[in-house]
């Protein structure tokens, strides 16, 4: 492979990469010992209630599946931010981690290192002279730090941004759908589809590194979402329905485990996209921990359009 078709694929794959490390934790995360900081901790008193159906394993009030997952749906939206630990894997592609922590009260913000493990990702990032990025994300752009081998090749500077709005202009519907993903994706998303599908059950209660969750599952079908009888209203299954079909998913299988004080530990996502098969693995921790993330130095950041410009790449990288 040429070394400019190289530097080319490597400015989208970094953006895709971006993407699929964000949404993995945006749907779960990294559930340690921490504990619920922040506002977190007050999800535990919604866990009682008229609902109620009996009891778990641990002598509390047991909540039906739907009502249960409302109240994890709120408290984790609520807890404004968690440390984050990632896998993704779709098809031959890509397999990555991602490790961090995000805040999302105030728009997306936060610090992952993304580290691509296989597939053809890790092939040409390999090429472009490392298989592992700094990430940092803003609430109007994300940020990714290349390799000196990299910054060679774009006069010297390390860091590439990556504007929302300018993706979403660039890449016309694909762009949209980065840009949607990027400033919407919070940890609740999972806790949105399990809702979505309809057929929402809880499986059983499990120890999650350390922690007793109640383990729930169900099968989103995307066609039919918009017509489940589920707790979301329609503008939220149509949003979800049109996320899903963007990313050419048809099926996708949730499992999410919730934590005694209503706050997501971990979830699981499987199903199929037009690249392949995927799977997304994603624990969170210390909710409401500080996140701190800085805009790279200006004379070390590259735009994204100033480069595809520059490389004569156009819309169609």
């Amino acid at each position: 492979m040429k070394r400019t078709t190289v530097r080319r694929a490597g400015l989208s794959i970094v953006a895709v990469t971006l993407l699929a490390g964000v949404t993995a934790c945006g749907s779960g995360g990294s559930g340690g010992s921490g504990g619920s900081g922040g506002t977190a901790g007050s999800g535990g008193a919604a866990s009682g209630g008229s609902a109620g159906s009996g009891e778990d394993g641990e002598g509390s009030p047991r909540l039906s599946p739907v009502a249960a997952l409302l109240t994890a749906e709120k408290s984790t939206d609520g807890a404004d931010s968690a440390k984050v630990e990632s896998s993704t894997t779709i098809g031959s592609l890509m397999s990555i981690t991602a490790d961090g922590a995000l805040g999302w009260g105030h728009g997306l913000t936060g610090a992952l290192t993304i580290t691509y493990t296989g597939g053809t990702v890790a092939d040409t990032m390999r090429q472009l002279g490392s298989t592992s990025t700094q990430a940092r994300y803003l609430p109007d752009a994300y940020y990714a730090r290349m390799s000196d081998a990299f910054a060679r090749q774009t006069g010297g500077r390390h860091w590439i941004r990556y504007a929302y709005d300018d993706l979403e202009r660039l890449g016309g519907s694909s762009g949209a759908y980065l840009k949607d993903q990027m400033t919407h994706t919070t940890p609740n998303q999972s806790v949105k589809l399990l809702l979505a599908s309809g057929d929402v059950r809880q499986v059983g209660t499990a120890t999650v590194r350390g922690r007793h969750t109640r383990h729930y599952a169900g099968t989103v079908e995307v066609a039919d979402l918009a017509r489940q009888n589920s707790s979301l209203t329609r503008a939220q299954l149509d949003d979800l329905k049109k996320t899903l079909e963007q990313a050419g998913v048809t099926t996708e299988t949730v499992d999410i485990w919730i934590d005694d004080h209503d706050l997501l530990v971990k979830k699981v996502e499987r199903g199929q996209t037009a690249q392949g098969g995927y799977t997304q693995t994603a624990y969170y921790s210390d909710y409401g921990t500080e996140v701190a993330a800085k805009v790279p130095p200006a004379d070390d950041t590259a735009d994204f359009t100033e480069l595809v410009r520059k490389q004569g790449a156009g819309t169609g990288s």
